[in-house]
């Protein structure tokens, strides 16, 4: 066991770091913009400043002084508190993702930051330090990693003796709650759900466990697979899906107000700007000047954000990093996988490209949607490629199942509460626009048009997929989303069927996977015989918990 100790001395300097940044603007306003002022409510606002920055500076020192955390064989112990003690206790056997983010701060003085993310819910489900030296943070995330390899083992050899000696028990039973009614709309039970979970973790929890996270300790590791690694060509034509060149735009207007600023009498600033738009080869030098800095400035932050970036996995987990000034790194156990999400925005179906994102049981922390991200400009067919190699038991099918001609004309009849509203304020206002006094309804049929071309658009690209152990589903208008997730993972599944779709036999399938919050993803409109087909699918799973 570790002995209890207070978080590294730099926490202090980092977090007053981060004070100095959430009350940076407050202090441009105060102390800057009105820096002559005498008026009397920014006198006062002074004050409350000065009294919050105090409070501020002693709660950081408190909490440094009076937090303190220790890691023993088995959990860490997080202890707060001078008067009134608090302890907390993370079993390791709880952890689901770690995590650790080296910024510009960290590289500086030779630390790093460290998380622990578990599947519980709640403030208290972290366990974090902000700055650590590498030292102490390998040394944690072996310690972690060796107690789970001890549980391993252990459960294996007890698995192992109980098929050895023959020993008849009762097959666990699980209730798996499933509900089907017709003509009304059924959610899934939540005590079914919470059966489903209690005895999934009941029967393969010590198991499930014992395969928990840990980071990049064996980064020399010679079983370590790289699966992807990001080259110059892809940091360039990331650069220009992710439109980052248009970052000069806002910069181009702060330079303008700077500009009036010098120039007072807008008169000035006008006859300025003019006599630039007045000679051509000026204005062309200009533009081509602006194209060149703006793709540049594109090229180098997409190139800071996205450069060195790294898929590699071994035989029991993911591992990504990525960043070229601000080092980040994530790992995942692949048994912690619900779901595999691949998205694509209308750029990224153009040039054939897509991101794919990993769903787990626990929080990702503050920058989670990125971390869960494989690299987001990855061609289709090497997503797909990447998805099979780093997740074997994972299978993208590219044939899919249409939705049925009759789904079409239901999406289209269906009214839109949207539109009706626009529609129905437009109608009493009775706006003019641009010297038009009808515009109104003009307004209201490009609307309607609008919405009627999403429905289209949504109905062509929806697709569904069942297969012995996998369910996929493809849906969206502009931005479409390919949802891929085993049976076992689904934790709960509704069936609902309104009056149209009853009468065209159609319905809609619901299913729920563990993550943080809880994922939901629906396919409408789906034939009422493949409903059924997918409520007995779902049945089957008890038989391979069961088994597992």
């Amino acid at each position: 066991m570790t002995e209890m100790k207070r978080h590294h001395v730099l926490s202090l300097l980092w977090s007053l770091g981060s004070l100095i940044k959430r009350t940076f603007a407050f202090v441009l306003f105060l102390f800057v913009f009105r820096a002559g002022s005498d008026s009397t409510w920014v006198f006062y606002a002074r004050v409350i400043f000065y009294i919050g920055i105090s409070i501020a500076l002693v709660s950081i020192l408190w909490n440094w002084f009076t937090t303190r955390y220790s890691a023993d064989e088995k959990a860490f112990h997080i202890y707060t508190g001078a008067f009134s003690r608090t302890r907390r206790t993370i079993p390791y056997t709880k952890v689901q993702n770690v995590s650790r983010h080296t910024s510009f701060f960290h590289r500086l003085f030779s630390v790093t930051s460290l998380r622990f993310e578990t599947g519980i819910k709640g403030d208290d489900a972290t366990f974090q330090l902000k700055v650590v030296s590498v030292t102490e943070a390998e040394q944690l995330e072996k310690q972690v990693a060796q107690h789970l390899s001890e549980i391993q083992m252990q459960v294996g050899e007890d698995m192992h003796n109980e098929q050895a000696g023959g020993d008849e028990q009762e097959p666990y039973t699980e209730l798996i709650g499933t509900e089907v009614q017709q003509g009304n709309d059924v959610a899934g039970s939540a005590s079914e759900a919470e059966s489903t979970s209690s005895n999934e973790v009941s029967h393969t929890g010590d198991q499930e466990q014992a395969s928990s996270i840990s980071t990049s300790v064996e980064k020399s590791t010679p079983d370590r697979v790289i699966h992807y690694r990001s080259t110059r060509k892809d940091v360039l034509k990331a650069s220009f899906t992710s439109f980052s060149f248009l970052v000069l735009i806002p910069i181009l207007f702060s330079l303008y107000s700077t500009v009036k600023d010098f120039f007072p009498k807008e008169t000035v600033t006008e006859s300025l700007v003019l006599s630039w738009l007045e000679s051509w080869w000026v204005m062309s030098l200009i533009i081509l000047l602006l194209i060149i800095v703006s793709i540049g400035l594109g090229i180098v932050r997409t190139f800071v954000k996205y450069g060195d970036f790294q898929i590699t996995s071994d035989d029991k987990r993911i591992y990504i990093t990525k960043g070229m000034l601000e080092k980040t790194s994530f790992s995942i156990q692949k048994d912690r996988v619900q779901a595999v999400k691949i998205t694509q925005s209308p750029m990224k179906r153009i040039l054939r490209l897509a991101e794919v994102e990993l769903t787990t049981a626990g929080s990702l922390g503050e920058a989670g949607q990125e971390m869960n991200s494989l690299y987001p400009f990855l061609p289709v067919r090497e997503a797909y490629r990447i998805i099979e190699e780093i997740l074997p038991s994972y299978h993208v099918t590219q044939e899919m199942q249409k939705l049925p001609r009759k789904a079409l004309c239901l999406r289209l009849l269906k009214p839109n509460w949207l539109w009706i509203i626009v529609t129905g304020m437009l109608a009493y206002f009775k706006p003019v626009i641009f010297g038009i006094e009808q515009a109104w309804w003009m307004i209201s049929l490009l609307l309607l048009v609008w919405i009627e071309a999403c429905r289209v658009f949504n109905f062509y690209h929806t697709r569904y997929a069942l297969d012995d152990h996998f369910i996929q589903f493809r849906s969206g208008a502009l931005t479409s989303t390919l949802f891929l997730s085993k049976r076992e993972k689904v934790i709960e599944i509704k069936i609902t069927r309104h009056p149209l779709q009853r009468k065209l036999g159609l319905a809609s399938i619901h299913t729920v996977n563990r993550a943080k919050p809880v994922m939901h993803h629906h396919v409408n409109d789906i034939p009422g015989d493949v409903a059924s087909t997918f409520q007995m699918w779902y049945m089957a799973r008890s038989q391979e918990v069961l088994t597992r």
